[in-house]
């Protein structure tokens, strides 16, 4: 795992400065604090911060070819670069190191960028053909890796982070409205875009080549839920495959020439992954998990249970609501972007646990839900379906009561009814499972000022993501749904905020067995009742969970992963920060909020015992958007790489 950046001349300039690269690697160096390097050329400036996992003697970055023609930095792990070695080999590819990382590049050499489609890992990738002058950037199939880019004044500049980005001295910070509104409506901005105007994200599956000073992005690799044709198989035949898949994604993911840990959330998919760890392989493991105070969030019992079960060394975090508001600001730094929920803060917190345990590599659970119909939403879906069939039954939307006993006011029958009713027979919108979440969630954009403008002046109006691919229409219910859920909020939010932010902010790799694309393909073809039967989510994990784990465990209801948020911010000791970016002055000087309607919110806060639940949405979000500007904004601040730092440096700027 590492962090990557670099600068290309898209026009006429002097070569990328040395000091710059610098600068952009200090401001991602807890993403690789082992090592760095930097190449340079009369055209292009690559940088590299190295967090040493596989090949730790020689394995420095940036990495050349045999007659340094092309040079590569990459961020992640090709965990299939064992069995793509040999064939390269016989090809005549000479290898100066045992890296994941040349592999790559000697497959780039045969393959160009159609080398993507045999990689199977987790990756960001920058690699420089001097030869032919062009840049080819890219990211994992998923977008488990980072990767933003902006073009200024005839530059591109790119990097695993956009603090990374703003180090160069022609870039400056600026929150984008628009991106905002999508924020407080879908949890996150919809790639490529950003919080920051003019800047980037590649999107998860594609590509960037920069070459004569212009970009061109590619997808090469897209979700597809059409279902698999022949033969008809039994439950039990997928069955066989899944547990076959699920077992090799897990396995190969303990690649590494350090130790590799688990989280242990106490549900499901963790429970698995690990369980699969300590059946097919001999290492000694070690698992973390987060506690919390509040019983209401706490999973502690089913975690230790697990860690009993499996033997392994289990350590954990413990939670308070002042944790939670305590390292929020920390936690915006590193996510980069406004949140609506404080569900990354405690994993923040997880991943110190691992850094001060002396390790740098977990395996999780994420992912499961996304691909096998774990969350709510997929049920909530199929009984307003159930329900839009006869929609003046009485009993037919009682079967909402089942899905959000944690949501304060949905235990009222009429409640639930207006509430779920809202476009219920609208069932041809290509949205529909997700319409109710979004709507739900944009009444947060009332804090807006440039929304209150828009009210006033009736431009007003909740905003519909990118058009939904063509074959969509012929996929199941559950499919569009799934679609929509992976394509918006999985890399958007999950894998960035809760996911590489959250572990890299201590220099810790996640891995996600789930989120093999073997996997996830699979999982795509499958029948809907196989995932999804009745209201009975992840129905095929369950099967394979009924092997390997404890029966409390596999038969659990799923509690969703979730953290305080009102209480963490407005208690007897509330931080300091709280008061000062909800102040009057600091919401003028941001210009982002209406003042008195925050003024509102905080007093409610202050006195109500609970707030609902779209008021601690707005709430997150309005303080994390300060965070934002005031950290990026209004008092960014540089680091650099020290003096005792090693650096590889490739200098080629004389070269013609």
């Amino acid at each position: 795992m590492c962090g990557i950046v670099g600068v290309l001349n898209l026009t006429d300039h002097p070569p990328a400065d040395e000091a710059v690269l610098r600068r952009m690697l200090g401001m991602i160096r807890h993403r690789g604090p082992d090592e760095f390097g930097i190449y340079r050329d009369r055209y292009v400036g690559l940088g590299n911060a190295r967090l040493s996992i596989i090949d730790l003697s020689s394995g420095q970055q940036p990495i050349g070819n045999e007659d340094e023609t092309r040079w590569i930095v990459f961020n992640g792990e090709i965990f299939n670069y064992v069995e793509l070695r040999p064939s390269l080999e016989a090809r005549g590819h000479h290898f100066s190191t045992n890296t994941d990382t040349e592999v790559i590049l000697h497959l780039y050499e045969e393959y160009g960028p159609a080398c993507l489609d045999y990689l199977n890992g987790q990756f960001a990738i920058a690699l420089w053909d001097a030869a032919e002058r062009t840049l080819f950037l890219a990211r994992d199939r998923l977008g488990i890796r980072p990767l933003f880019y902006a073009v200024k004044d005839g530059q591109l500049v790119f990097g695993s982070e956009i603090k990374a980005i703003l180090a160069h001295p022609s870039v400056k910070a600026e929150i984008d409205t628009t991106s905002l509104d999508q924020i407080f409506t879908f949890w996150s901005t919809l790639s490529p875009r950003t919080v920051f105007r003019d800047i980037s994200e590649i999107p998860p599956g594609h590509y960037l080549l920069a070459r004569e000073g212009q970009l061109t992005i590619q997808p090469y690799w897209t979700l597809d839920f059409t279902s698999e044709s022949g033969a008809a198989r039994t439950p039990q035949d997928y069955l066989r495959e899944f547990e076959r898949l699920l077992i090799d994604a897990a396995c190969i993911r303990l690649r590494a020439d350090v130790p590799v840990g688990a989280y242990l959330s106490g549900g499901l998919d963790s429970s698995v992954t690990t369980a699969i760890i300590r059946k097919y392989t001999d290492n000694q493991l070690d698992t973390f998990s987060i506690a919390f105070e509040d019983p209401e969030f706490d999973e502690s019992k089913f975690q230790q249970q697990m860690a009993t079960f499996l033997g392994t060394n289990h350590r954990v975090a413990r939670c308070t609501y002042a944790d939670v508001g305590r390292v929020f600001p920390d936690v915006i730094w590193h996510a980069e972007t406004p949140i609506l929920r404080t569900s990354p803060a405690p994993l923040f917190l997880l991943s110190k646990l691992v850094y001060n345990h002396d390790l740098k590599v977990v395996l999780t659970g994420e992912g499961a839900d996304e691909i096998l119909a774990g969350y709510n939403i997929f049920k909530e879906m199929k009984v307003r379906r159930f329900w839009a069939k006869d929609p003046d039954s009485q009993m037919r939307p009682l079967l909402l009561r089942r899905l959000y006993p944690y949501i304060p006011g949905l235990s009222s029958g009429e409640y639930l009814k207006a509430f779920f009713r809202k476009g219920l027979e609208d069932t041809a919108s290509p949205f529909y499972s997700h319409a109710i979440r979004w709507t739900n969630t944009a009444r947060t954009r009332r804090f807006l000022l440039h929304q209150l403008q828009a009210v006033r002046s009736g431009r007003n109006g909740c905003q519909e993501p990118v058009s939904p691919p063509p074959d969509f229409h012929d996929w199941s219910h559950l499919a569009q749904a799934q679609y929509l859920e992976m394509s918006i909020f999985l890399s958007q939010y999950l894998l960035s905020s809760q996911g590489d932010r959250m572990a890299m902010a201590h220099s810790v790799e996640g891995r996600f067995p789930f989120l093999d694309h073997h996997v996830v393909e699979f999982c795509n073809r499958l029948p809907p009742q196989l995932k999804l039967r009745g209201l009975a989510e992840k129905w095929l994990l369950k099967q394979l969970g009924h092997r390997l784990v404890p029966t409390n465990i596999w038969q659990r209801p799923k509690q969703p992963y979730r953290a305080p948020i009102q209480r963490s911010f407005f208690n007897e000791n509330p931080p300091d920060y709280v008061r000062e970016l909800l102040s009057e002055k600091a919401l003028q000087g941001a210009g982002l909020f209406n003042p008195a309607a925050v003024a509102r919110l905080a007093r409610k806060a202050q006195k109500s015992a609970r707030l609902s639940e779209v008021d601690e949405m707005a709430l997150v979000g309005i303080l994390s958007t300060q965070l934002v500007h005031h950290r990026f904004i209004s008092s960014f601040q540089l680091s650099f790489l020290k003096a005792n730092d090693r650096v590889k440096i490739v200098d080629h700027t004389e070269n013609k």
